[in-house]
């Protein structure tokens, strides 16, 4: 999957991501691969930042995964490159502490406002993920990890990925071409497509109980899990509100739709 943390559309598809993870994740993994797309904004112009946040609210409201861009006008994220340095960092002590991480930083990003360019937002983004922040702090400078983003955005051109999201789906013959998915699409299309990689009807897995589901992903939109569960917003939103009351979760609003945080019992 080619992202950019900076790029809302990524953010929009998580939801998606969810569910495919959960329902025919043992048939395939995700590797993040950094677009830089983003990295060579033209961060100096104020009209671009306009339409950057034109763009952001657009993107939240057409897909409920929320995204504030008033942070172009009032706090704008001065440099891209910084940001996808860290996440490289960030994977240099695991997959999993770099897809917490990326998590992380979309979350800063597009609910609350941070300029997660600033190496201060950055260093707590991984303290709060309990990685090591000196060894994170020590890598941002690296060589290693400015490697590993040069390698990806050889693979991006290489590639030729024009635009993010860009998912590719390779199956287990090397020799066989992938098959390129540029942009977003309904979930019935990514199934599609691992059903021809598989060429065999994957087995559909049903989702965990809710509650195993929040205490897994910890802070999620009330989007996610209603794509995840195949209900709709207002019966997602009544099954939160008997948690909220069991104090299993709290409730966490933000500029589209709402978040949801498990509370550690």
């Amino acid at each position: 999957m080619f992202i950019d943390p900076l790029c809302p559309e990524c953010w929009a598809l998580e939801p998606i991501l969810k569910k495919l993870q959960i329902e025919y994740g043992r048939y395939f993994s995700i590797k993040h691969i950094l677009s830089g797309r983003l990295a060579d904004l033209n961060i100096s112009k104020k009209k671009n930042f306009e339409n950057i946040a034109q763009v952001w609210e657009k993107t939240a409201s057409r897909s409920g995964m929320s995204c504030d861009g008033s942070l172009w006008l009032e706090n704008p994220v001065d440099s891209p490159y910084t940001v996808s340095i860290a996440l490289k960092a960030a994977e240099l002590q695991g997959r999993r502490a770099g897809l917490r991480f990326l998590r992380r930083i979309q979350e800063g990003l597009f609910l609350e406002k941070l300029n997660v360019s600033k190496l201060e937002v950055l260093k707590d983004c991984a303290r709060s993920l309990g990685l090591d922040v000196e060894e994170f702090m020590y890598d941002i400078h690296s060589e290693s990890a400015a490697k590993a983003f040069q390698c990806d955005l050889k693979i991006t051109s290489e590639m030729d990925v024009q635009e993010i999201p860009t998912l590719v789906f390779f199956n287990e013959n090397v020799e066989d071409e992938g098959i390129k998915i540029t942009g977003s699409y309904p979930y019935e299309v990514y199934v599609q497509i691992l059903e021809e990689m598989l060429s065999e009807k994957p087995i559909q897995s049903p989702p965990p109980p809710l509650e195993t589901f929040l205490k897994f992903f910890k802070f999620v939109a009330s989007k996610e899990i209603a794509v995840v569960y195949n209900m709709s917003i207002s019966q997602i939103e009544k099954e939160m509100k008997k948690l909220l009351l069991k104090q299993v979760v709290e409730q966490i609003p933000a500029k589209y739709g709402t978040f949801w945080r498990y509370i550690e019992q």
